[in-house]
Parts: structure tokens; C-alpha cells; sequence
């Protein structure tokens, strides 16, 4: 038997639901405007891709591809000079092959199909000139530190949540992906939560953090940088000042973590933070 179910989402759209885990992909206003609202739309992925040179996105969490194939058809409807590389990290396939099946329900999936089965298949598919799309199978965690991955632009992080995913949400997963990232290309990370434990976790991890678009009725989701420029909302001194008190403010240091009140220790570090200077 299958661990997914296609779901009606109150939008009318339908989208995936994942039976172990009880998540249900995009499930706000339906994959496809999610995914240009808080991605594609909000990194200015068109924008910024069509300057001359090379712009890698990094997908990290393929699922059942909405995330990148939203990124696939706004590139196609513009131009520009910039060759693009979609990166896409997953360690199964099994939501994707399951999306494919019931292609007629997610129609985002049918003027693609023939694309992502050759994705599957090869692990690379040209889709034009200009795009080239690869996938990566595997723990992300140990796959980004692949000497052959070009250092990303752009990344789309949608992995499972921080409850049923919690090992891809720790404080030493984000030092490593802030320091895999380096300082030399600008890089813009987009995510759903507004989540205080995690925001605490990417500050202390090295990254700059501002309030991200809203989508549906989620009022605000995250953004993250490795340039404080990138960010047009970064965290205010305010923001830091209410996580003393916020019961669920600890960073995220482990698998096994749960809500609590950030230390006299983690605040002070959270304080000591470039972007509160």
C-alpha cells in the first residue's frame, strides 16, 4: 500500500498527503501558487537568473516536484542571458513516482511528464538551451558537501517539517549548509515556517534571517541569507528582544528537540549576532 493519498485542500486544489507522516504538501493554497509565491516569486528567480552567467537553485526537497517545476515554467515564459542549473535533493522517489501516477489530478505535473520520468530515469534532463535540470539522490545533509555541486544562488528549503524531519532542522545541519555556502555568491533561502526555534537556529548558525512573504493564511513565512542585503525584512532588535521570553525560542540542537525558553547563554549568542549589531 501506497504512503500517500491525494487530498482535497480547502482552496479546491488538490495536493499529496503522506499517511506515516500525517503532512500534507503545500497545504495552503495548493502546490503550484505556493510555490511561486514563496519561492520563484519572492527570489526573484527570473529576475536574477537572466544576467549573464551561471544560476544554480538548489531544491531541496523534491517531493512531488511542484517546488521546481514552478521554477521550470516562469524561466520558460522569460529570457535572458543566464544558463540555469534546478538541483533537486531527495532521498526517495516515492512521493514523485505516486505524483506521477495521479498526474490527472495534479495537472501541474501533465505538460511535464515526459521531462521528469527522463529526470528519473538518467538523473539529468537538458530542458533547453538555457535549463538544465539534475537530481540528486540521497541525505542531503552528506550529498551538498559533493565536491561537483556548484555553490547555490537559490534554495527552495522543503524538506518535511521540523516535527516529522527534525534531523534536517538541527543547529549543526545549518552551520554546515551556511558554511557549504561560503560568502562568495550571494544566496537567498526561502521556507514555510515562522517557526522562533528555527529562525534562533539559523542565526546561530551564521545566517542573516528576515520575515518572508505570506502565503495563504500563514500571515509571514522565513527568509535566510548568507549577504544581510538580500533580506528586504531582516529581524529587528524587537523581534530578538520578545525571544527571552518566548517558550519555544531554544535553538534546535538535535533530532530529539522540543519547545523551550531560549538560555541566558543562547541569547546572549543570539544577541551577539552581526545582523543585531
Amino acid at each position: 500500500m501506497s504512503d500517500f493519498e491525494i487530498v482535497h485542500l480547502r482552496s479546491g486544489i488538490k495536493s499529496l498527503r503522506q499517511l506515516s507522516s500525517q503532512e500534507t504538501f503545500h497545504p495552503g493554497i495548493g502546490p503550484m501558487a505556493e510555490a511561486r509565491i514563496l519561492h520563484v516569486d519572492q527570489q526573484r528567480i527570473v529576475e536574477r537568473s537572466a544576467r549573464p552567467g551561471r544560476f544554480v537553485i538548489w531544491d531541496v526537497g523534491l517531493g512531488a516536484a511542484a517546488n521546481a517545476v514552478a521554477a521550470l515554467e516562469a524561466l520558460l515564459e522569460s529570457g535572458g542571458e543566464g544558463i540555469v542549473e534546478i538541483h533537486s535533493f531527495d532521498k526517495t522517489l516515492d512521493p514523485l513516482a505516486f505524483a506521477l501516477e495521479h498526474a490527472e489530478d495534479l495537472d501541474y505535473l501533465l505538460p511535464h511528464r515526459e521531462l521528469i520520468e527522463t529526470l528519473i530515469d538518467e538523473k539529468y534532463v537538458r530542458v533547453n538551451g538555457r535549463i538544465q535540470w539534475f537530481l540528486h539522490l540521497g541525505d542531503f545533509r552528506d550529498v551538498m558537501h559533493d565536491a561537483d555541486l556548484p555553490s547555490p544562488h537559490s534554495v527552495f528549503y522543503d524538506p518535511y517539517s521540523s516535527v516529522s524531519n527534525q534531523e534536517m532542522w538541527t543547529l549543526d545541519h545549518f552551520r554546515a549548509l551556511r558554511n557549504r555556502l561560503g560568502d562568495d555568491t550571494p544566496c537567498l533561502l526561502t521556507n514555510y515556517t515562522g517557526s522562533s526555534a528555527v529562525r534562533v537556529t539559523w542565526l546561530m548558525a551564521g545566517f542573516y534571517v528576515g520575515v518572508g512573504q505570506g502565503v495563504g493564511k500563514k500571515m509571514e513565512t522565513t527568509v535566510a541569507s548568507n549577504h544581510l542585503e538580500m533580506l528586504k525584512e531582516p529581524l529587528s532588535s524587537n523581534w530578538l528582544f520578545k525571544r527571552q521570553t518566548s517558550q519555544s525560542s531554544a535553538p534546535l540542537r538535535d533530532a530529539q528537540h522540543q519547545a523551550q525558553t531560549i538560555s541566558l547563554a543562547d541569547f546572549e549568542n543570539l544577541s551577539s549576532q552581526p545582523q543585531f549589531q
